[in-house]
């Protein structure tokens, strides 16, 4: 492993001097063969910048971190914090997601490769941009994966995962399953070991509804098949691992996993910081109480370690 170090809380970092630069954000949007996928671009004022492509986690997130739901803006303010940094970037909401809607499709058609593909289409789209000097794929939980597959496959500059997982999605759901009592993970565990093989599962027990419905095992079978400590082996590029002591969701465990899959990755462990890139205690309600707060700042080392990494690569 290249290096492994500690970052110290955000409030030693706040007299460091910051030489902020101004920038301009506009929309940009990426056409595929299903719709169009909507983005924000923001482009500093320094001459021919490295670009970011930022790929939020699973579920309804939008371009800045957020859904329906709850509302924090981090994937937003980090764009920003980078900006300053002189560091472009382009966040865009998922097909299916936000102003992106209309490219969603049907819940049964959908799969795990049709958002590699846009990502791939979004780096793609960059690298063409003569604007930018690189392009930096950045990946956030289930965005990790995604991005890891895409940057390979569109032979990006670089990769940074933040609060990626380790293990395939599969292993990750049995690890959630033993927080339930036996009789579901009894159930659930047959399901998908089935899906693992690319089977259906027929006669679904209606309590497993959310997680096992018709509709959305096609998307499961070909989300399992992905093996994070397998894609990641395969980037030729320089790889930055970044993870919080403070998230809920990804533990430190699995960040260390994917660094030792891949000895030459930079592993940055930041204290503190949760799964919304939030300071926060570990403390479940303390901690979910930031996954709603859009006036929290994300960690001033979260940004500190990106921009370096990615300065480091010129």
């Amino acid at each position: 492993m290249k290096s492994i170090f500690r970052l110290l809380p955000a409030f030693l970092f706040v007299s460091l001097p910051l030489l902020a630069q101004t920038s301009t954000s506009t929309p940009l949007t990426l056409d595929t063969p299903t719709g169009k996928i909507a983005g924000t671009l923001i482009v500093p004022s320094a001459t021919k910048p490295p670009v970011v492509l930022i790929i939020a986690g699973s579920g309804p997130t939008d371009r800045n971190g957020n859904n329906p739901m709850m509302t924090n803006n981090s994937l937003k303010m980090l764009a920003e914090e980078l900006a300053k940094q002189g560091i472009a970037s382009v966040r865009y909401d998922k097909r299916g997601i936000a102003e992106s809607q209309p490219a969603g499709g049907k819940e049964e058609d959908l799969r795990f490769d049709t958002f590699i593909n846009d990502a791939v289409g979004w780096i793609n789209l960059l690298k063409a941009d003569k604007r930018f000097s690189g392009v930096i794929v950045l990946g956030h939980s289930e965005g990790s994966l995604i991005g890891m597959v895409a940057a390979n496959q569109a032979k990006a500059d670089g990769f940074i995962s933040v609060a990626g997982a380790g293990l395939p999605a599969d292993k990750l759901i049995r690890e959630q399953m033993k927080n339930q009592p036996p009789q579901v993970a009894e159930m659930v565990n047959p399901a998908l070991d089935s899906l693992v093989q690319g089977k259906w599962v027929k006669n679904v027990n209606p309590m497993l509804g959310a997680l096992l419905r018709p509709s959305v095992q096609p998307y499961l079978i070909s989300w399992f098949k992905y093996d994070p400590q397998v894609e990641i082996r395969k980037l030729n590029m320089p790889v930055l691992l970044v993870q919080g002591t403070s998230d809920i969701q990804v533990s430190e465990e699995q960040a260390r996993l994917l660094a030792s899959a891949k000895p030459d990755a930079q592993l940055v462990i930041i204290d503190r910081m949760n799964h919304v890139l939030k300071e926060s205690e570990k403390e479940m309600q303390a901690n979910i109480a930031t996954y709603s707060n859009p006036t929290l700042p994300v960690m001033p080392a979260l940004a500190t370690a990106v921009a370096g990494f990615i300065q480091k690569k010129k």
